[in-house]
């Protein structure tokens, strides 16, 4: 979307010029499932779309929002704490104002025009890409000062404290901190990040939507989340110094937590072991060993199947089709699990022939059909000039 359609769109809503125009990305996350709240890795990447902002000052402290994707406007105020009628959409840039104006006092009214290309509901963040591009909007305007950490935490604040959400900073970081073709190492204990290049010039990254999401999901996140803890805890009992499963090694659950509990005990060590095929995934992309990488992602999957059992019939079957066709370097389910993507590294120009290669079986098979969707990697959060 250029400036001028986006000023275009806003003149059409507020009848006047808008001030800022800002973006940012949705993201894919390559690997590292499941370790960002266990004090992990991921290696997140920003991807070519984008939530759009288009935004001008009031001279009152009224917020007046249009969402072009919801066709719908809302009017509320800077300081309104009842949220209970505001729509979801909505609460994102309230509680990014808010939160912003909490640190700085620089925040006033403001008209503000919303659209995008973030597929919705397809596990690329469109959510965190709203909050960091209102974020960065807003900072640009009232000239807040905040770095680009301060608006990754910000946008995560928000999913807490507004939406009730406990997520971890990966959305927000990657799409905030994006880089154009290159992917982001993140330590989540810490947020030390390193730019991680990826030369792709010989393949392209495809997502397969499995257009489901089990019910399973929020429980089993729960669950998962608990068995990770419970581990820890056990581990702790007798090494005090440990605070998180960064902190434990594999010998340490053999000795302590295996024959406590066999379920807790897989559990934990796919998280180690998943840190350790993210180290090993960021060292197959510095050498451009992308059939190594592709190796990787395939037993990320597998070891999220068996062993963490967060996927679903319809990510399996994708990646087992996968594995089976020529032109696919390496898949594995993306995401928390029971739906959602598949990502899928494929040799150039070879997409379409996979998804003709698959498509049709699949909905034999389930009833439903996927949805393809063609990324590329692309830069965080930046004015639209």
């Amino acid at each position: 979307m250029t400036r001028e359609s986006l000023n275009n769109s806003f003149k059409q809503q507020f009848d006047l010029e808008a001030q800022v125009f800002a973006k940012s990305p949705g993201r894919i996350n390559i690997i590292g499932e499941h370790t960002d709240y266990n004090n992990g890795f991921v290696l997140p990447a920003a991807i070519d779309k984008y939530i759009y902002v288009a935004i001008a000052e009031r001279a009152d402290q009224e917020l007046h929002l249009f969402s072009s994707d919801y066709n719908e406007y809302y009017t509320t105020t800077l300081s309104n704490t009842d949220t209970t009628a505001t729509p979801e959409w909505a609460k994102y840039i309230l509680g990014v104002s808010q939160i912003i104006n909490q640190k700085t006092n620089n925040i006033k009214g403001f008209n503000l025009y919303l659209a995008g290309d973030v597929p919705l509901g397809a596990g690329l963040s469109s959510s965190a890409a709203l909050s960091s591009a209102v974020g960065y909007a807003l900072n640009e305007l009232f000239s807040c000062g905040l770095t680009r950490i301060d608006l990754a935490k910000i946008g995560q604040q928000t999913e807490h404290e507004y939406i009730g959400l406990k997520c971890g900073i990966m959305d927000q970081f990657a799409s905030v901190l994006g880089k154009q073709d290159h992917a982001i190492q993140l330590d989540c204990q810490d947020l030390s990040y390193q730019y991680i290049p990826i030369d792709w010039s010989e393949n392209e990254v495809l997502l397969l939507n499995t257009n489901v999401k089990h019910n399973l999901a929020s429980t089993a996140y729960n669950d998962r989340r608990n068995s990770c803890e419970q581990g820890v805890n056990w581990v702790k009992e007798k090494y005090p110094h440990v605070k998180s499963l960064r902190d434990v090694t594999i010998s340490q659950l053999d000795e302590i937590v295996k024959e406590k509990d066999t379920d807790t005990y897989t559990k934990c060590r796919f998280i180690l072991e998943e840190n350790q095929r993210l180290q090993d995934a960021c060292e197959a992309l510095k050498n451009r060993d992308i059939k190594q990488l592709g190796e990787l992602l395939f037993a990320a999957h597998w070891a999220l199947s068996k062993e963490y059992e967060v996927s679903c019939p319809e990510l399996d079957y994708l990646v087992s089709k996968a594995e089976h066709s020529e032109y696919v370097l390496g898949a594995r389910m993306m995401g928390g699990g029971f739906g959602g993507c598949t990502i899928n590294i494929i040799k150039k120009g070879m997409s379409d022939a996979f998804v003709a290669e698959v498509s049709n079986s699949y909905l034999q098979e389930f009833g439903f059909a996927l949805t393809p969707i063609h990324i590329n990697l692309g830069e965080g959060s930046s004015l639209i000039n």
